[in-house]
């Protein structure tokens, strides 16, 4: 997909997607959205010592990037595994300016997330590894993953933009491959998703939403 870059307001980077008149990230402030719905009310809120993480959309690589950080901050070994469709050209992703607004002496890091091969998992420190799957859940008759996860960042593009990404079917599919007490976070906190995540078997909040965002939603397996 083609992009172009758009400065949000918090000084980050964000990808425009022309084709679908969408934005990869809040243009509120890319950085403090991921924060507030994968950090803060998702990450955080796990207590394991070693942590499974499932991304929906590996987009940027912004979300890893801050979970790899949080990581080093909290001495967790993490296990991350994320699933992207239309990678980031390592052109573009060379121009991002996260790690020059977050942590400047990682920037290396933040490329090694990028340049990383597919469907191979690498060990980008002693305690983070990264698996990254060049594709989408919608692909597969099911989400079938050598993984069972505690902690799942859901960030497709909108539903009204990619619907395809929002069925009960994918909820379904990641509620089964998730660990008890797992817990899903995702920016969108619309009815028909907060329903669907529940038929799937979680248990589900609304949050106050990031910059710009009203609500976002929680959900946890019991």
């Amino acid at each position: 997909m083609k992009t172009e870059f758009e400065i949000t307001e918090d000084g980050s980077h964000t990808l425009f997607v022309p084709e679908l008149n969408e934005h990869y990230h809040s243009t509120h402030g890319a950085v403090q959205e991921s924060m507030h719905v994968y950090i803060n009310a998702g990450f955080r809120q796990c207590t394991k010592e070693e942590i499974h993480v499932l991304e929906i959309g590996f987009g940027t690589g912004l979300n890893t990037f801050l979970t790899l950080l949080e990581s080093e901050k909290s001495d967790k070994k993490i296990v991350y595994t994320s699933l992207e469709l239309y990678p980031v050209s390592l052109a573009d992703a060379r121009k991002l300016n996260y790690a020059s607004q977050i942590c400047p002496e990682k920037a290396d890091v933040f490329l090694q997330l990028h340049e990383s091969e597919w469907e191979k998992k690498v060990d980008i420190n002693s305690r983070f590894s990264l698996l990254k799957l060049n594709r989408s859940v919608t692909k597969n008759d099911s989400l079938t993953l050598d993984e069972v996860f505690d902690v799942v960042y859901f960030d497709a593009f909108a539903p009204d933009k990619q619907s395809e990404m929002w069925s009960q079917k994918i909820f379904n599919d990641i509620f089964s491959i998730c660990n008890p007490n797992a817990i899903l976070t995702t920016y969108c906190a619309k009815g028909a998703v907060r329903r669907m995540l529940q038929n799937a078997g979680f248990e589900v909040e609304r949050l106050e939403g990031p910059l710009g965002k009203r609500e976002m939603l929680r959900a946890q397996k019991n």
